[in-house]
């Protein structure tokens, strides 16, 4: 009878948030995170925000030891971002590592739901499209662009994910370390996709809770089209050699028939 994986505690938890031009939204997000979770330490991704999101963190982190910033030079993308502060929040030793969004669409106070569910798991995804899941504030074209994009990525990818999409994610730091984070895709969202299923094509156990997503009230969403059409060329080019692969293997197989002669 196989046992189940027995995974070490918690340990230390840092949460990544990507900024750019979030300067009204980083404090409240903040003050709600370290309220909600006060053991988390933050770490703000600023890519140089013209609007002073960088000062706003600055300022967060002199007032707040738990609070820390990344400045990165130019806006290069989220998951170009994100990968900046795996690596810093790695050498750093953290065991735990969240990814939240700054605007708020990110419930703060869901995030111990994620955490707990790391206790059976390698990655925990928030999801908005699994029972209990929701979204608050999206309208109508919003929603069936989420649900059809996140099902395109389970025809081609083969991928047992209802979000994989979402962006609300806690990573344990060995699961980060098997994933190859070198050669991640870093454009655009497709990051989001490309990490997961990374993860799930190194055995790693990852696990979907529910949650409630808050469209931003306070600035501009960052989704585009370019940013739609990037994704879905990436899942396509990835589904094309998924499946070319499966091809090649089932035509490698040993035949299962022996020619009788006589």
């Amino acid at each position: 009878m196989a046992h189940p994986q027995v995974r070490p505690a918690i340990g230390t938890i840092v949460v990544l948030i990507p900024t750019y031009n979030e300067r009204e939204n980083l404090s409240p997000i903040v003050s709600r995170l370290r309220g909600a979770v006060p053991e988390a330490d933050v770490l703000v991704l600023d890519d140089n925000s013209p609007d002073g999101t960088g000062a706003v963190a600055d300022q967060l982190a002199a007032d707040d030891g738990q609070v820390a910033v990344l400045h990165r030079m130019s806006k290069q993308g989220l998951g170009a971002a994100y990968l900046a502060g795996f690596a810093l929040a790695l050498e750093r030793g953290y065991d735990v590592l969240v990814e939240m969004d700054a605007d708020g669409s990110h419930q703060p106070e869901q995030l111990r739901t994620l955490l707990a569910a790391l206790a059976d798991a390698d990655v925990v995804l928030g999801s908005r499209w699994v029972p209990g899941g929701s979204v608050v504030n999206w309208p109508i074209h919003r929603k069936a662009l989420s649900i059809g994009g996140n099902m395109y990525v389970r025809v081609l990818l083969g991928m047992p994910i209802s979000d994989a999409t979402g962006g609300f994610r806690a990573y344990r730091a060995s699961a980060l370390r098997v994933v190859d984070l070198h050669h991640v895709a870093s454009e655009g969202y497709c990051f989001q996709v490309d990490l997961i299923w990374r993860a799930i094509r190194a055995g790693l156990s990852v696990i979907e809770v529910p949650i409630t997503f808050v469209e931003r009230t306070i600035g501009d969403s960052k989704m585009s089209r370019d940013i739609v059409a990037e994704s879905l060329r990436y899942i396509m080019m990835e589904g094309v050699r998924y499946r070319l692969g499966q091809v090649r293997s089932f035509f490698r197989r040993e035949p299962r028939w022996h020619r009788l002669d006589g």
